[in-house]
């Protein structure tokens, strides 16, 4: 199937053959569904806890954060091209909708209408001028940027992009003793503007805010890509005959955020961003579910200390099911009661010596995507999972029915705990589940093709992690699709 222009292709790749084999494997037999047990609701999996117990949660995150190095992960690589699809096809194609309407009549309400108008140099320019002006090389190229070096936001005279939001916001609730670190993952082409952007602006918001950021970026690793095929599952080869490998969806993130070195890690994305006017109910959840996630780490230790330190009694193997299945939601696999002590140990053991996460959770909007869900695992255990449409058969009446119920939408709102009881980093490669990838069908060069992605970041590649829901408010939800949701409300 391979020959050796292939494998030393792979090789460069920093990718391996096994890997790529059992990719295609995964093209040939697909991948199984998860078989979801029931939605994740308020007191059934989901936890509420009100203004008054978040804001006194945030006060104690405030004393704990001194303690600990913190780190604000945005996934930043998404363009903004999707963000004008309405707008190409008025430029290109001479079709004007209800949404390309509404974007000129209110040209004036953009964050980014002085820095267009100054480019066009006349108020009476028509539609194709001002489109060609925002959306090409001829102006500001918004049709090529990321999400992230877009202006979004007005203040007075000034404008911010959501990477100036994201560094404001990392100084209001990832901040340990006046340091602030965070980590943006882009594309190759982009991380010049982003490098440059943040160069022009951090000693300003540092002066302001009074702290000291420490900015880094890393790329998806082209290791993480992977092959695509032909329709007959056989690998898919360019007009040169070289293999052609896809960028794996969000999952391939993994990678970098293993990578990343804190105790404590916020993970949000580049376009769920809000004004300074907002931002007030978003900085005390953040904080009081990181206070939460100390908190329930601080359990998990405890007992983990415990099964190393002394001799477990059968009554302290049933005070720590007991917190498995009450407080981290982990049902035991049937027959569990008829396992030996040593046995019962080792179970809690593996489950409670896992990298933990809080995820936020918006009431459901209808918007598209995953959401909170109890779900069966391999082993038999049942426990929370983030579960996106594609990984659950809809075809099935129940399974349907099931998703369906569901109360809450996964906003990746996620707070995580990446290290053991004894301080070292977990691997998180560890801790996915390969069997929760997808295939889609696309084309290149006018070719069918299939394509695959990863487990997602927030699914699969954290299936086998210690996970909490905890609503959320939905102001806290205001990600930016289309260019006109700048116009909503919270937004402007």
């Amino acid at each position: 199937m391979f020959n050796e222009k292939d494998l030393d292709l792979i090789q460069a790749r920093g990718a391996n053959l096994e890997t790529i084999q059992e990719q295609i494997e995964n093209f040939k037999n697909g991948f199984p569904y998860l078989n979801v047990i029931k939605a994740a609701t308020i007191d059934d999996g989901m936890i509420r806890l009100g203004d008054d117990k978040a804001a006194k949660l945030a006060t104690d995150f405030d004393d704990q954060a001194f303690n600990l190095k913190l780190l604000k992960f945005v996934p930043a690589s998404g363009a903004a091209s999707r963000m004008f699809k309405s707008l190409f096809a008025a430029l290109e194609e001479d079709k004007i909708d209800k949404s390309v309407n509404e974007f000129l009549e209110r040209l004036q309400e953009f964050a980014f209408y002085n820095s267009l108008s100054k480019l066009i140099g006349s108020e009476t320019a028509d539609y194709k001028t001002i489109l060609k002006y925002l959306l090409t090389d001829a102006g500001l190229d918004y049709g090529s940027l990321p999400k992230g070096l877009l202006e979004f936001h007005k203040y007075g005279s000034k404008t911010r992009t959501p990477a100036e939001e994201h560094l404001v916001e990392g100084a209001k609730y990832a901040n340990s003793k006046g340091k602030v670190n965070l980590h943006f993952t882009v594309s190759p082409e982009h991380r010049s503007k982003f490098n440059a952007l943040i160069e022009s602006v951090l000693a300003s918001y540092e002066a302001e805010y009074g702290v000291k950021y420490s900015i880094s970026f890393s790329e998806q690793k082209p290791s993480t890509d992977t092959i695509a095929v032909n329709l007959d599952n056989t690998p898919f080869r360019n007009a040169n005959g070289d293999l052609l490998f896809r960028p794996a969806g969000h999952g391939a993130l993994l990678e970098n955020l293993n990578d990343q070195d804190a105790d404590i890690v916020f993970i949000k994305n580049i376009d769920n961003v809000v004004p300074d006017s907002l931002k007030a109910q978003t900085v005390i959840y953040k904080k009081a579910l990181a206070s939460l996630l100390v908190s329930y780490q601080e359990a998990i230790f405890a007992f983990l200390k415990m099964i190393d330190g002394v001799k477990m009694k059968e009554v302290d193997v049933e005070e720590m099911a007991a917190f498995l299945e009450n407080e981290l939601c982990i049902l035991p696999p049937d027959g569990f009661d008829d396992l030996s002590l040593e046995e019962q140990i080792e179970y809690c053991r593996t489950k409670l010596n896992r990298p933990l996460r809080i995820c936020g959770m918006v009431q459901n909007v209808g918007e598209p995507g995953g959401g909170p869900f109890w779900a069966k695992n391999a082993d038999g255990s049942t426990s929370l999972q983030v579960v996106e449409s594609a990984q659950i058969d809809l075809k099935n009446p129940q399974q349907k029915e099931i998703f369906d119920k569901a109360t809450h939408f996964n906003p990746v709102d996620l707070i995580c705990a990446l290290k053991d009881y004894k301080g070292q980093k977990f691997n998180l490669l560890d801790f996915r589940d390969p069997k929760t990838g997808f295939n889609t069908q696309k084309s290149q060069s006018g070719k069918d093709l299939k394509a695959q992605e990863l487990p997602g970041l927030w699914n699969g590649a954290m299936a086998n992690w210690n996970t909490l829901f905890v609503e959320v408010p939905l102001i806290t939800f205001n990600p930016v699709k289309t260019v006109n949701d700048l116009l909503r409300p919270e937004h402007q």
